[in-house]
């Protein structure tokens, strides 16, 4: 619904043909976002409660709170939901000429420091179990990232330009005298 709003907002600011680039980026990166909120949560958020859960013993009971609970939670979705960002963001960085497949295969070994540097900040529980399972991802989906600039960030937004600019400007209203 805010989503709604706000593209209520800026669409009739937009020519069309900035409409046909942001439509497929905000699918496309909605999807990404709730697929890698899915994998926090079903994957992820596990194994992670379980670690937090495992310090209890005869002397030390474990008793988190709801607040704790879903605090825990909701910052692993919104981590993965973010980090699942990445391919939309790499072809958007491609199409705005900042990153090329060459480049991306040339630092492919810095990308893979930094992805784990990530992980260990972004894992809210210390164990390396947590942070393997957000780093391997990124990972991966900086593989992905890989291909999908190579298929979709050949063409960058210059050459999105309408043939015949006249026809596609927002309509001006004019006072008449």
């Amino acid at each position: 619904m805010i989503f709604y709003q706000i593209w209520s907002f800026i669409a009739p600011g937009l020519y069309k043909h900035e409409k046909r680039v942001i439509i497929p980026f905000s699918f496309l990166s909605t999807v990404c976002f709730i697929g890698g909120a899915a994998f926090g949560y079903f994957v992820v958020f596990p194994p992670a409660f379980k670690f937090l859960v495992g310090y209890s013993n005869d002397f030390l009971t474990s008793m988190p709170s709801v607040s704790e609970y879903f605090s825990l939670a909701l910052r692993l979705l919104i981590a993965f939901g973010v980090i699942f960002e990445m391919p939309v963001l790499m072809v958007f960085l491609s199409k705005a000429g900042i990153v090329t497949v060459p480049f991306l295969q040339k630092n492919r070994k810095y990308a893979i420091l930094i992805n784990f540097v990530v992980a260990a900040i972004l894992t809210p529980t210390p164990d390396i179990v947590n942070q393997l399972m957000m780093a391997i991802p990124l990972v991966v989906l900086y593989e992905i990232s890989v291909v999908a600039v190579y298929f979709f960030g050949k063409k960058t937004f210059a050459g999105f330009k309408e043939d015949d600019p006249i026809n596609d400007e927002p309509e001006v209203l004019e006072k008449k005298n």
